[in-house]
């Protein structure tokens, strides 16, 4: 690992998520993977207390880890000018391209060839990101034992209740924080609840008419500042109002979006935007992303200052390494559930071995890796 010190450009860092915004496939999971292996590891440009911190507050805050995280990194960087453009740098390439994958779907009324490139790319980011979670939990967690009783009851909970609960990870940072570092009461140095209480914000085919783009930006904003965990935990909420309230997609369109999240590189949640395509064209896609991320952008730019400021005070590092482990514990437990989920049969489990495989022992780029997984699903897949 390079020391923390050699410290990088803010224009260095834009051009880094620029390019894992538009070739970092795996979703969540995989790309913080590549964010801590590429930024704290290889090139040394974040100290590995600040990549801690990051991912801590993506956890505790509503909306997708991956964005907030890379959020957190450029405010590490350069404040509110490099949140905001590794923000962009980062969801632009995907929203792109899901808004060319929309509008040749509208065109060419439906693909069935992404169920079949997503039955092989599901399988292959399986491997991906079993290798992820495994060095994110190496780097993170350390040697401390109530961290690893942490991280081993939020994997189960998660495995077993295939979502990632928000108040565990808040009561993770509180045990931890009376096991290491027990705040004084009387002299009252620190308040962990009153910088907590600014990541909790109060809730707030159709024409593109103006009512319509403004339910989309309205429900989009919902989802983004109250929804908890990954980018996949934001399906369930996307689904029952896309498809069950607002009737915007059909059942079959709707798995297609996720489909479409699935084999496109950046954060997941980025289906949004070829939600928001097939309501209402580029209109209802721009204000889809800008509705879900929003919320995100502000939720870690707002606190971060805080939370480094005061990133000393022994009371503060003891509750986030609580949360970084049970964040990572989280995300192991989604492993599982996610591998429930693409590994459907004999050809799928053998293509995420082999993933892992070539990950591990050939070592061979992701994008590649993706690329042959695409098209042996091509080959398998029998609809």
């Amino acid at each position: 690992m390079k020391s923390p010190e050699s410290r990088c450009e803010l224009r260095e860092l834009v051009l880094y998520f620029l390019k894992l915004g538009t070739v970092g496939f795996g979703g969540p999971i995989a790309l913080v993977g590549y964010m801590e292996r590429d930024l704290v590891e290889s090139r040394g440009w974040i100290a590995p207390e600040d990549f801690k911190l990051s991912l801590a507050l993506a956890q505790l805050a509503p909306g997708p880890l991956a964005a907030q995280t890379a959020i957190g990194l450029g405010f590490v960087r350069g404040g509110v000018a490099g949140a905001t453009l590794v923000g962009l740098a980062f969801i632009l390439p995907s929203f792109l391209m899901v808004v060319a994958i929309g509008a040749a779907y509208v065109h060419f009324g439906g693909l069935r060839w992404m169920q079949a490139l997503f039955y092989g790319i599901g399988a292959a980011v399986i491997g991906i990101i079993v290798r992820s979670a495994y060095k994110l939990t190496r780097s993170t967690i350390g040697r401390k034992r109530l961290l690893w009783a942490i991280y081993a009851v939020m994997a189960a909970v998660t495995a077993a209740s295939g979502e990632e609960i928000a108040t565990l990870f808040v009561l993770s940072g509180v045990v931890a924080l009376f096991a290491y570092a027990p705040p004084r009461w009387a002299a009252g140095r620190l308040s962990v609840a009153a910088p907590l209480l600014g990541l909790w914000a109060p809730q707030g085919r159709a024409a593109a008419d103006f009512g319509t783009l403004a339910r989309i930006f309205l429900f989009f904003a919902k989802a983004g500042a109250f929804v908890f965990g990954s980018g996949l935990a934001i399906v369930p909420f996307l689904y029952g109002g896309v498809v069950k309230d607002f009737h915007w997609l059909t059942e079959a369109q709707f798995l297609d979006a996720v489909a479409v999240a699935m084999i496109t590189p950046g954060p997941v949640v980025i289906t949004v935007g070829f939600i928001g395509y097939l309501v209402a064209g580029l209109a209802g896609a721009s204000l889809a992303a800008l509705g879900v991320f929003l919320p995100v952008y502000l939720f870690v730019v707002i606190p971060f200052g805080w939370f480094k400021k005061n990133g000393d005070n022994p009371q503060l590092r003891a509750f986030v390494d609580g949360v970084t482990a049970a964040a990572v514990g989280a995300i192991t437990g989604a492993v599982f559930v996610l591998g429930t989920k693409a590994i459907r049969d004999v050809p799928t489990a053998l293509i995420a071995a082999a993933a892992l495989f070539a990950l591990v022992r050939l070592k061979l780029p992701e994008p590649a890796l993706i690329a042959a997984a695409g098209l042996a699903g091509l080959l398998l897949f029998k609809g």
